[in-house]
């Protein structure tokens, strides 16, 4: 299992997947709450790495990381944000009028961090293979 992190001020985006790039856990959590988070999912699944973000706030992030017993590895995170809201739009078609606006136009209605959570991990493992 690999847990991507996208680290921010307040909040922060979670996701775990499995080396098949299958999602087992996804969520945006506040930053205060990123330690326990990192924690109880290190704790409930076997966490090989954590891929981090090189983004804001990425080194307090690293201290919680390698606190909770973890190695974790830098990904670059350019351009994330903008593929993760044509995710977003992929995984939960615009419905309404929202249809007849195109979806680059459109913000997503909810943080898109755990988007980019799930962006990361896929990044580093097609990185590896």
């Amino acid at each position: 299992m690999f847990m991507g992190i996208d680290p921010g001020r307040d909040k922060c985006g979670v996701a775990v997947l499995n080396s098949a790039g299958e999602i087992k856990f996804q969520r945006v959590v506040p930053t205060e709450e990123l330690d326990s988070v990192i924690k109880n999912l290190a704790a409930s699944m076997q966490i090989q790495s954590v891929i981090l973000g090189d983004g804001t706030t990425h080194k307090s992030a690293a201290q919680k990381i390698s606190a909770a017993g973890l190695k974790f590895q830098l990904v670059d995170e350019k351009h994330t944000t903008e593929e993760a809201r044509r995710l977003y739009w992929q995984k939960n078609p615009p419905r309404g009028w929202r249809k007849l606006l195109p979806t680059s136009m459109q913000v997503p209605p909810e943080p898109v961090d755990a988007i980019v959570a799930e962006i990361l991990v896929k990044r580093f493992l097609q990185a590896q293979s």
